[in-house]
C-alpha cells in the first residue's frame, strides 16, 4: 500500500516573531502587541471551499476522451438520493465497514459518479469524484488507510443476498497526495462459476478523493492507469490558487 504525505514547511515566522519581540522590549513601545496582531492576521488560514457539483462534473471525462469507449459513452450522474437508496445492515467487521463508508464517499460534501463502458467489456467500471470540506479528505484518507490495515475479509448482505468478501492489497499508483489499491474477491457460488473480482484504486488529491472501480467475473479486473492519472491531475489543477 502506497501512502504519500507532504512535508511541513519550517515555521520561519516563529523565529522572526521572537526577534521583533526582543527588539520591542528594548524600546518600550507597543510593538509587541502590534506584531502579535499582524502575525495573527497573516497566519490565519482561509478554509478552502469544496469543489461544487458543477465543477466535478466538468472535470469528469467527456465523449471522445476515453479510448475504446462504447458509442453510448461514459455518463456522469449524481448519486441516488439517500432517502431512495436501499439500505443494508453493517458488515461483520467494523474496520471493513469504515472502508466501505469512505469508499462510498458517505461523508463528502459533494459527489458525482461516472460510468465507463468499453467495447468488448460487459463489466465496465466506475469512478466516484468526492469533494470534502477543508482538511476532511485528509482525515478520511487517514481513516481509510488504518481500516485497510485491519480489514482482510468480511461478511455482508447485498442485492443478491449474503456474501463473503476477501481483500488483497496491491501497490498503488504514484498519483495524487495519497493512494491505495486493492482487490475485493467474492465467490459467486455453483450457479455462476468464477469469482466476482473488483479492483479499487482510491486517491486523495487535496480536498478531493477519487475512487476508481473495475469489475470482472471469472477474470482479472484492472482500471486503466492512464485514466486514473489524468483524472487526478484534473482534480489537482482545479484546486490550485
Amino acid at each position: 500500500m502506497r501512502v504519500r504525505t507532504l512535508r511541513p514547511v519550517p515555521a520561519l515566522g516563529v523565529v522572526m516573531a521572537g526577534i521583533l519581540m526582543a527588539s520591542a522590549c528594548t524600546t518600550g513601545s507597543d510593538a509587541p502587541q502590534d506584531t502579535a496582531r499582524a502575525q495573527a492576521s497573516t497566519s490565519a488560514k482561509t478554509a478552502a471551499v469544496p469543489l461544487t457539483r458543477a465543477q466535478l462534473r466538468a472535470l469528469a471525462f467527456k465523449d471522445g476522451e476515453v479510448a475504446g469507449a462504447h458509442e453510448y459513452g461514459n455518463p456522469v450522474k449524481d448519486p441516488v438520493p439517500e432517502q431512495e437508496r436501499r439500505s443494508f445492515p453493517p458488515v461483520s467487521d467494523p474496520a471493513c465497514q469504515t472502508m466501505l463508508d469512505i469508499r462510498g464517499a458517505d461523508n463528502a460534501a459533494t459527489v458525482v459518479l461516472q460510468t465507463f463502458n468499453w467495447k468488448g467489456d460487459i463489466w465496465g467500471g466506475t469512478s466516484t469524484l468526492a469533494a470534502y470540506e477543508d482538511g476532511k479528505a485528509h482525515q478520511a484518507f487517514a481513516q481509510l488507510t488504518k481500516a485497510l490495515g485491519a480489514c482482510h475479509s468480511y461478511e455482508g448482505t447485498g442485492w443478491v443476498g449474503p456474501f463473503t468478501a476477501t481483500l488483497t492489497m496491491e501497490d498503488a499508483p504514484a498519483v495524487g497526495d495519497e493512494a491505495v489499491r486493492f482487490h475485493e474477491t467474492i465467490p459467486m457460488g455453483p450457479e455462476q462459476p468464477g469469482d466476482r473480482n473488483e479492483q479499487f484504486t482510491i486517491v486523495r488529491a487535496g480536498n478531493t478523493i477519487a475512487t476508481f472501480q473495475k469489475l470482472n467475473v471469472g477474470g482479472t479486473a484492472s482500471f486503466p492507469t492512464d485514466l486514473v492519472t489524468r483524472q487526478v491531475q484534473r482534480l489537482q489543477q482545479a484546486q490550485r490558487p
